[in-house]
């Protein structure tokens, strides 16, 4: 039996579903557009779902928006404009909310990063993948090297202090310089924020069904360990399993996903999740097809799927993010948030403990570093 429960902070996710083409790799819901961007009436059919959701929020203080996709940056400043302000219309939201928005090299406007300031945005991810034109290519991406540092510096430019760039490495052929080389690009761009991730092939992508050639395990090891150590050393925080930020740089949205935290959804796809003091917790996910979101928007049908996150299998919820954390979380955090007694964690937390997987101390849930690199190994023993 869960015990009441205090809700958590509690964040939005915008969903944007459009980008200029799919890339290979991506198993997000977005869509390659076709025709004209239907900008004006998916703004009006999300303001219409954050009605509805503000309804579950219960005027509960929103601390963070994240405004995803898709390649949101096919959207015009004006129309972010029109979202952010509608959203604080409806929703209780916090006067310092972290706003961030995905934007991608090769969908911006001169001048377009001045206007998403100007509307609200105050913290940008750029999806530069790498500065290498050839593995961009490789990947599917429509910029080339030049276009990403561009980016960049553009949006720095235009009054941006908050910025990450996402790179990926163990690219097709990919060798350890060649990725050590867009972290050197990205570190002497100033970034204050990089997120370095491992391309993996996702079921129903492009390159799923086509698989090209990817480092094998040894080289992977080398790239990791090589750019890890060089980002530490430029005086980046390893926060996160993928994340590095200078201190007070991390990003409060995916903190609050780590931590269990709260969050509604609006948009094609989006899911959400909400506790109740009684102690329920419920997952809800958006019907994802654009047009048929779009009809819909505000009404129950929108809603493809609901589901009560049961108490056993709130444990591997909510340490499937945690663990991800370099510092994991406190077990008072974990109980607060699943309403579980520390009990609930077991048998698998003494099993994590004695093949030094987790740390040692009872009132810490943590994964070592042997843990962190057998990630999934250690999840499974909370299956």
């Amino acid at each position: 039996m869960a015990a009441a429960l205090t809700p958590p902070p509690l964040g939005l996710y915008v969903h944007l579903p459009w980008c200029v083409q799919k890339c290979p790799y991506c198993d997000f819901n977005s869509h390659a557009l076709r025709g004209e961007l239907p900008e004006t009436a998916y703004t009006q059919a999300l303001l219409r779902d954050a009605e509805r959701e503000a309804v579950g929020a219960d005027g509960r203080r929103v601390d963070s928006v994240f405004i995803g996709g898709g390649t949101p940056s096919l959207f015009s400043a004006e129309a972010i404009g029109t979202l952010l302000d509608g959203l604080r219309q409806r929703l209780n939201l916090s006067r310092t909310a972290e706003v961030t928005l995905e934007a991608n090299p090769g969908t911006l406007e001169a001048g377009r990063f001045e206007g998403f300031l100007g509307a609200g945005v105050n913290r940008l991810s750029i999806g530069v993948q790498s500065f290498d034109t050839h593995h961009l290519e490789r990947l599917g991406r429509i910029h080339g090297g030049h276009e990403a540092a561009a980016a960049v510096t553009a949006a720095q430019r235009a009054g941006f202090e908050r910025i990450n760039v996402d790179l990926m490495h163990g690219l097709p052929g990919q060798t350890a310089a060649e990725a050590l080389d867009d972290v050197e690009q990205a570190l002497a761009l100033g970034v204050r924020h990089l997120s370095h991730y491992q391309l993996t092939l996702e079921p129903g992508t492009a390159f799923f069904a086509r698989p090209p050639t990817l480092p094998d395990d040894d080289r992977l090891a080398d790239i990791e360990a090589a750019c890890a150590e060089r980002i530490d050393a430029a005086g980046l925080q390893r926060y996160e399993v993928s994340a590095w930020a200078v201190a007070g740089e991390e990003c409060r949205h995916n903190l609050n996903y780590w931590r269990f935290g709260d969050y509604l959804a609006i948009g094609a796809g989006g899911h959400a999740k909400l506790s109740s003091p009684e102690g329920r917790i419920s997952r809800t996910h958006k019907q994802r097809l654009p047009r048929l979101y779009q009809d819909l928007a505000g009404t129950d049908a929108a809603i493809a799927g609901r589901r009560d996150v049961d108490t056993d299998e709130r444990p591997l919820e909510y340490l499937m993010n945690a663990l991800r954390l370099t510092d994991g979380t406190s077990m008072a955090d974990a109980q607060a948030r699943t309403g579980l007694p520390a009990s609930a964690f077991e048998p698998g937390l003494s099993e994590a403990r004695r093949r030094g997987l987790m740390v040692q101390d009872p009132s810490r849930l943590q994964a070592t570093v042997l843990g962190q690199r057998f990630l999934n190994d250690l999840l499974e023993l909370f299956e």
